[in-house]
């Protein structure tokens, strides 16, 4: 007997993807345009952001930018209002802006602390949050958080950055309860070592001494690459993934499992 649902096209969608103009966020949001989205890049490197949506649009997709602070809420409203008006109500985010810092437990001051929390917890949550009456209103919606698998394994001289991705890990969960009731579903990736600008610009030897020494700790003998966790996003995004909320789906190579 054929299932001709379980081909159907995609519906096309508002998606948002934060930290957009590269790595992880960039990735997401070619896989969403591929599967036929309306898709918007938010991130604090406006320039590169345009460069970016210009591209999707040159390839045929519905793409715009916007320069976004995700510690600046004003920010965010301004941006989700261009959203709106150009493709309509968000019933997709990717919360992939992100920072990380390497200091020794002793080093980290309180200024320290509180920039890794405004940008990778709070910046997450003021992202979704101005786009859930959206969803409600649709009675659809999906939300991808990306954590790290630190905030699972621990690491030395990021307890700072740690703690911030685990309470997005607690975020999620908290949101995956609350909104699925109203057909939301809320999941987080927490990548192990990707290959994106923010790991090739980390310090030396800050957790071992390069890419290729990861690769070869790694399971899989290679590193991710930011299509890997943009293809899971572009899954939990998906019509198919209607029953899977609330997960921490591993994108990691086999590490913490």
């Amino acid at each position: 007997m054929n299932d001709n649902s379980k081909s159907a096209p995609q519906t096309s969608r508002v998606a948002v993807i934060t930290g957009g103009a590269s790595g992880i966020g960039l990735s997401a949001a070619q896989h969403l345009a591929a599967q036929g989205h309306r898709v918007a890049l938010f991130d604090r490197q406006g320039e590169l952001a345009e460069q970016e949506a210009k591209a999707l649009r040159t390839g045929g997709a519905d793409a715009l930018a916007a320069e976004v602070d995700v510690t600046d809420r004003a920010s965010i409203d301004a941006a989700l209002t261009t959203v709106r008006e150009r493709f309509g109500p968000v019933q997709i985010i990717v919360t992939s802006a992100g920072i990380e810092s390497f200091q020794p437990v002793t080093e980290i001051t309180a200024q320290d602390w509180d920039r890794l929390i405004a940008v990778n917890l709070t910046g997450t949550f003021q992202s979704i949050q101005p786009v859930v009456p959206d969803m409600i209103e649709a009675g659809w919606g999906r939300i991808v958080t990306i954590s790290s698998s630190s905030a699972q394994s621990g690491a030395p001289s990021m307890a700072h950055y740690v703690a911030s991705k685990g309470g997005v890990i607690g975020l999620t969960k908290a949101l995956s309860f609350e909104l699925a009731p109203q057909g939301i579903t809320v999941n987080t990736i927490p990548p192990s070592i990707i290959d994106t600008p923010m790991a090739r610009n980390a310090e030396p030897g800050a957790i071992v001494p390069d890419l290729d020494a990861l690769a070869a700790m790694t399971p899989v003998r290679r590193t991710g690459t930011p299509d890997d966790v943009g293809a899971a996003c572009g899954y939990l995004c998906s019509e198919q993934a209607g029953f899977i909320t609330g997960q921490v789906i591993g994108v990691n190579g086999g590490w913490y499992i």
